[in-house]
């Protein structure tokens, strides 16, 4: 009996495909990739998890800190039998995070010493990853 999809689904799956150009809908959930995560201890969600809930349409997953923990190191891409390199569907949820515009930094709880200090490239490198 074939499951039917809702356009809704079907919509965010096809969204996070075209912004990572991987086809998450071939993983059978086989857990090479969350085996193989060095920082998969560490996340809120392991990437086989992350990709069956965009298999499923829960656009909560853009949400996770496990998006931001992913160091694109891609032993997940290594490993899967399917081919579906994880850090570039990683990466579209940071970008679709983004794109709502939520700051994670606020500049103004700086103090002026500790932004003295902070190398500005990593000051910079981290707004740009944070915010939209």
């Amino acid at each position: 009996m074939a499951i039917e999809l809702t356009s809704d689904v079907k919509g965010f799956r096809d969204k996070i495909s075209i912004l990572s150009g991987e086809d998450v809908s071939i993983c059978y959930q086989c857990g090479e990739c969350s085996a193989s995560c060095p920082y998969s201890s560490e996340m809120d969600l392991l990437p086989s998890t992350v990709i069956r809930l965009i298999q499923l349409g829960q656009k909560e997953v853009v949400n996770s800190q496990c998006i931001w923990l992913c160091s694109t190191c891609l032993s997940c891409f290594a490993r899967c039998p399917q081919g579906i390199d994880i850090a570039k569907v990683m990466e579209a949820l940071r970008q679709l995070n983004l794109r709502k515009q939520k700051s994670n930094i606020d500049l103004s709880k700086i103090s002026r010493e500790e932004l003295n200090r902070i190398p500005q490239v990593a000051l910079i490198a981290s707004l740009r990853k944070l915010m939209g």
